[in-house]
């Protein structure tokens, strides 16, 4: 396993719908030794910090296994590392064999695994379709959150150790599949609030689920 780029990015202007919004998913690869810091890498910014950004959600990763798929779907030409606003593309960790609560030892870096990505219209305007945003949700791959628990620097090429796991604990795909597909399943709902390395986003989102369901 290991890291293949390092992307960054700063927030730009885009138009959608007759109107321009911020994002900052047009990220770039980078070489050299970054600093990785407990809230993003240096020269990393978000453009809506409600939804990106903070220590839940420092750094994205996306797995290079799925770039032939999406250029197939949605490319004209092979798309270049960072495509989808990740800032680590990585070789060897897809969804379904990654858990929440994974630790990673990356460069002088520790990093652990909170939430899928949680895909908005502006993956789908990136890929040029709006049907994008419909098959990474349908899909899965969608890439992954990480929290940082060491600072430190990281460079392209590094190797990526898992540090620590726990089989019990639900897949990045699975808690994926929960939010979109299982908003009744309060058993496994539960189940995956136990794991107190998932994002306090999601933590909200299906403790909430659970109330209203009890409620009636």
């Amino acid at each position: 396993m290991r890291v293949l780029a390092i992307s960054i990015g700063k927030p730009r202007m885009i138009r959608h719908m007759g109107k321009d919004v911020p994002t900052a998913i047009h990220k770039k690869p980078i070489g050299g030794l970054c600093m990785v810091r407990r809230t993003n890498i240096d020269g990393d910014e978000q453009a809506n910090l409600k939804a990106h950004g903070g220590p839940d959600k420092a750094v994205l990763a996306s797995p290079i296994e799925h770039y032939s798929f999406y250029n197939d779907l949605y490319g004209q030409e092979p798309f270049e590392h960072g495509h989808f606003g990740e800032n680590l593309t990585t070789e060897g960790l897809v969804e379904s064999e990654v858990r929440i609560g994974d630790q990673f030892s990356v460069g002088r870096a520790v990093f652990e695994v909170t939430m899928p990505r949680m895909p908005c219209y502006k993956f789908g305007v990136k890929l040029g379709s709006s049907k994008a945003l419909e098959t990474c949700i349908s899909t899965a791959k969608t890439g992954f959150y990480l929290r940082v628990l060491q600072e430190g620097t990281i460079e392209a090429g590094n190797n990526i150790e898992r540090v620590k796991t726990d089989e019990t604990a639900p897949s990045v795909e699975e808690v994926h599949r929960l939010r979109f597909f299982g908003q009744r399943n309060v058993i496994e709902m539960q189940r995956v609030l136990r794991n107190e390395a998932l994002s306090a986003v999601l933590k909200n989102l299906f403790a909430e689920r659970i109330s209203d369901l009890e409620a009636g």
